[in-house]
């Protein structure tokens, strides 16, 4: 099994789709205001401009999702997403049109400029007003609640939402503000309920879905999440970030070959993204076969040629399945990227002792053991090369210094 850096341990484990409870929704709303109020009336408030305006929230959260700070695959991996035209088709057979008269009030047009420019204190009173005067428009409660978001009033938000809700008891996007303003409070179970209405009334809303299966995740309903994000890939199959959470679940039960399965159909909808690719060949890795990761991560290398882990793993599984020289190669390139980076060393030395080059092998393995001291394996090896040189007293001590060391021992960051 190949040694790993933190970036890639447990990669299916890492690709977190954690919900965000900070305030950096802020220009999360200001964009779904811009979505859904074009400053220039009479205005008509469909699902279709709901769905656009969810599924900007929805990347506006994974975007800033509480991702390890030491694991840049994941922003990397998100990043990489096809932009959202190209993944959702909103809905339009079963769209409801429906004509506010509150989006025709002067007001809208103001609210929308001083929410453009981040006033949103004023933009919030402006919205108050606009409920005020139109207490039977669901618009314009929702309005009022998402311009309190930025503020935090998340108190204000919801009760703006449920009043929504409550006028206007079909009103998709009221419940699924509700639900998403109870996430941002980390209020995971009564986050779901209302997700669960908006899928009930628009049963292609695979963003609410998804949603369910994160709550259900951070409540430890690890089967329920499971089915959640099932569902979501029988709503949306094109969507990639489906198959991920999909695999997320499967991996946090155990499902090693699952997992596997939902990355590779992730793959598939997004052909050209090297980080699903490279999971797809840790993912191998981590199955101990080694083969078969050969094909995914020699993708991810021409596609992130610059990505010294991508390039390390490969020259590893090179070596291991007997193509030393090609191996060596990607190993090298690896080690030029990150020369920091403790494990290519050791697969590096270990490949120049496949070809007879002891020499080249005791210069790499020397390396390896200056950044990872504390692993028994890499002194074992180097004592293996400095007896192969003629050098039996560094023979010795490298091999006293093994012994020092558990035989389980992992260098931080690394197994």
């Amino acid at each position: 099994m190949v040694t790993k850096s933190t970036r890639e341990e447990n990669i299916f484990e890492n690709m977190s789709f954690a919900l965000a409870v900070l305030g950096k929704f802020a220009k999360v709303f200001l964009l779904g205001i811009r979505l859904i109020l074009p400053y220039n009336p009479p205005m008509t408030f469909s699902l279709i401009r709901i769905s656009r305006f969810s599924f900007f929230l929805l990347f506006s959260v994974l975007s800033i999702a509480t991702a390890p700070a030491q694991d840049p695959s994941i922003d990397k991996l998100l990043g990489k997403l096809p932009p959202p035209e190209k993944l959702v088709k909103p809905p339009v057979a079963t769209a409801l049109q429906q004509t506010d008269p509150a989006l025709r009030d002067p007001l809208v047009a103001q609210i929308g400029n001083t929410a453009k420019a981040r006033n949103f204190s004023r933009a919030r009173d402006l919205a108050r007003q606009l409920a005020i005067r139109y207490p039977r428009s669901a618009a314009a409660l929702c309005l009022q609640g998402a311009l309190s978001v930025p503020l935090r009033q998340y108190a204000e938000a919801a009760a703006a939402f449920r009043k929504a809700a409550t006028v206007q008891p079909k009103f998709v996007f009221a419940y699924f503000a509700l639900g998403l303003v109870e996430t941002m409070q980390g209020h995971f179970a009564a986050a779901i309920p209302p997700f669960q209405k908006s899928l009930e009334l628009e049963p292609k809303a695979w963003i609410s879905a998804l949603f369910m299966s994160a709550c259900a995740e951070r409540l430890g309903r690890k089967q329920e999440a499971l089915q959640y994000a099932k569902r979501v890939t029988t709503i949306n199959p094109a969507l990639a970030a489906s198959w991920i959470q999909l695999a997320r679940m499967e991996n946090r039960l155990g499902h090693k070959q699952e997992t596997l399965a939902a990355m590779k159909r992730a793959a598939d909808v997004s052909p050209d993204n090297p980080s699903l690719l490279a999971a797809i060949g840790y993912g191998y890795i981590n199955l101990n076969q080694i083969p078969q990761a050969v094909l995914p991560l020699q993708r991810a290398a021409r596609l992130a040629p610059k990505d010294f882990l991508v390039q390390s793993q490969l020259g590893f599984c090179l070596q291991a399945t007997g193509h030393v020289d090609a191996g060596i190669s990607y190993l090298r390139k690896g080690a030029s990227l990150n020369p920091k980076y403790g494990a290519v060393w050791e697969h590096l030395g270990l490949a120049y002792q496949k070809q007879g080059h002891h020499a080249d092998a005791v210069k790499a393995l020397e390396r390896a053991t200056q950044l990872m001291p504390g692993v028994r394996m890499p002194w074992q090896h180097l004592a293996q090369e400095y007896a192969a040189v003629g050098r039996p007293a560094d023979a010795q001590r490298a091999a006293a210094r093994a012994q020092q060391l558990p035989a389980n021992k992992k260098a931080e960051g690394l197994r």
